[in-house]
């Protein structure tokens, strides 16, 4: 009787064995299978871009990478200048956003009174919620006049004269320009610098912090002994993921750079990017060789973001090899 009874039981189990071993091994290859299709994805935009922008490659060679010169007209294309300002802009933005991110990450995470932090968070994150189209309007038309009403002649009567300063922020106020368009890639990244700072530091554990500051440790040590070696791979992170941000932005940078192809020692001059050069120019390319050079600059946008990435990484992976080891 008890051996008729532990067959029924045996056979039950083996079935749920079999069902699990079946559901597990779909979740596998589901999974598998979305992996390579992101592979797929990629390898087919390169694809797409290589093809498309080989015809402008090999007329002008690597002499497109090095050349200022963008005239429809004569077919004659670089993309020295849009390069140029991308990096510009995009380093200036970094400048400004990263402290300023991790210094709002700081005040909600150990400084602000419990009862703002709340609110002030959300702030932060309804910044980065803003479609960029909204920012480049509110650049043109508010904070471009500003600028060059009451801060742009100011800076230049201040550093006229001086060597190098008096380069770098020279000619006339135009409001709009490299500079501007640097605030505003700054203004768009630091929510999303300060809101992935503070989640990891909020992963800090209670113990270490309070163990800091019970042998005597101030609020700057705890901060800067605890909490950002413990969390240092994390704030790389969302620093890198505001850059590719800033690189890859369009719409409010060719609202206020200015689009002119030309590299100028000033950051009050208009310039361009990459991407405003090919929102602004992709829809009325004539020929072959022009809609080329455009691929050719989302080309080489891929590129550099595919570089900042691959330093990022490898840059967190040496991150945590050293606390590891």
């Amino acid at each position: 009787m008890s051996l008729a009874m532990a067959r029924p039981d045996e056979a039950a189990r083996s079935a749920a064995v079999r069902r699990f071993a079946l559901a597990d091994g779909l979740f596998r290859g589901l999974t598998r299978a979305a992996a390579l299709l992101v592979l797929v994805i990629l390898g087919g935009v390169v694809v797409s871009l290589v093809e498309g922008s080989w015809q402008a490659l090999s007329t002008f060679g690597l002499g497109f990478l090095a050349t200022e010169t963008w005239n429809p007209v004569t077919e004659k294309f670089g993309a020295l200048a849009p390069i140029y300002g991308t990096l510009v802009t995009a380093a200036i933005a970094m400048v400004i956003a990263v402290p300023l991110g991790i210094g709002i990450a700081i005040f909600l995470t150990e400084l602000c009174p419990r009862p703002l932090r709340r609110p002030i968070g959300i702030a932060v994150e309804l910044l980065a919620g803003i479609p960029s189209i909204i920012y480049g309007i509110w650049g043109l038309f508010v904070f471009a006049p500003f600028l060059q009403r009451h801060i742009q002649p100011a800076i230049i009567a201040a550093t006229k004269g001086i060597p190098g300063l008096g380069q770098l922020f020279a000619g006339p106020p135009y409001g709009i320009g490299m500079l501007t368009a640097a605030l505003i890639l700054a203004i768009m990244v630091l929510p999303f610098i300060a809101s992935i700072t503070r989640d990891v530091f909020e992963t800090v554990p209670a113990m270490l912090k309070e163990s800091a500051f019970g042998i005597g440790c101030t609020t700057w040590e705890v901060i800067s002994k605890v909490v950002l070696p413990y969390t240092r791979v994390g704030v790389v992170g969302g620093v890198m993921l505001g850059l590719g941000r800033a690189l890859g932005e369009t719409m409010a940078v060719t609202f206020v750079i200015g689009n002119a192809h030309r590299i100028a020692p000033s950051l009050f001059a208009p310039g361009t990017t990459i991407s405003a050069t090919i929102a602004n120019e992709f829809t009325e390319a004539v020929g072959d060789v022009y809609t080329s050079s455009l691929i050719a600059l989302g080309l080489v946008l891929f590129v550099i973001t595919f570089i900042v990435l691959a330093a990022a990484r490898s840059m967190l992976l040496r991150l945590e090899r050293r606390a590891g080891g």
